[in-house]
């Protein structure tokens, strides 16, 4: 089974990409997609841009035209848990589009992509990953852990953390501690990103597992665009290397699956 892997930036590519066997370039609507293999396991890797049009655009390229039975983003996010640090890594259980929503009395109320309360209306808020590959998922990352990094970030006492929730996804990169405050509280968000519900919302369309792996590049505050710039590197690995421990579980899980609703708190 082939395995879709979808990057945004030159820094989260570049790693997996100079471990990739053999790749096969195809360009294809402006975007590159390296065809080859990442530890013996047949995989389509997509240097996709930012944003979730690129990531819709890719992400359906993958599973129509590649035929790719899981597809997986990894990359950096910013951080909204206060708990979580610079170099810590989310895999979404949920993603969230924060983004989406019906403005009234001047504030979004968010919901449901492809809704609106009185067109079409949903009980649904968000996608939840399919339950047994995130079973899977964390038991083959039991006992797994990166190294600490090498650069002024996080607590050097202790490797990064690897935890498991809820990531947002909306077309702004957030440079606000207000808003950050605000978007943990109303979602219980641990990351934030650009592309990750998109995935979600195609893969569910064509009926195929996704994953989310979101290593922190920096935590979404006033400070974030110097810390993204410092450590995005060195975080980007991060990601990347458990992507690679992932794989064996990726290519087992190749059932379709039927999405399970999440419905709004």
């Amino acid at each position: 089974m082939t395995i879709g892997v979808i990057c945004a930036i030159p820094q989260e590519l570049s790693y997996l990409l100079g471990l990739m066997w053999g790749p096969e370039r195809h360009q294809i609507a402006q975007v590159t997609f390296d065809v080859g293999a990442l530890d013996d396991h047949p995989v389509v890797l997509a240097a996709a841009g930012m944003g979730k049009v690129n990531t819709s655009l890719v992400a359906t390229l993958l599973a129509d035209r590649f035929s790719c039975r899981t597809i997986v983003f990894a990359g950096v996010a910013g951080g909204l848990d206060a708990e979580l640090q610079i170099g810590d890594v989310v895999i979404a259980e949920r993603v969230v589009q924060h983004d989406f929503g019906l403005v009234e009395d001047e504030q979004l109320q968010p919901y449901q992509p492809g809704h609106i309360p009185f067109i079409k209306p949903t009980e649904q808020l968000g996608y939840r990953a399919n339950p047994g590959l995130i079973e899977r998922v964390r038991a083959r990352l039991d006992g797994f852990a990166l190294p600490p990094l090498s650069i002024g970030a996080g607590d050097h006492d202790r490797p990064p953390r690897i935890t498991f929730g809820t990531v947002l996804t909306g077309d702004q990169y957030l440079h606000c501690e207000r808003t950050r405050g605000r978007l943990h509280h109303e979602f219980g968000g641990h990351a934030i990103e650009m592309e990750g519900g998109a995935l979600a919302q195609v893969c569910e369309s064509f009926g195929i597992p996704w994953l989310v792996i979101r290593a922190l590049s920096d935590l979404a505050g006033s400070d974030s665009g110097l810390d993204f710039n410092r450590f995005v590197n060195e975080v980007a690995d991060g990601s990347a290397r458990i992507l690679l421990r992932l794989l064996p579980v990726l290519t087992r899980h190749s059932t379709i699956w039927p999405p399970t609703p999440v419905r709004m708190s």
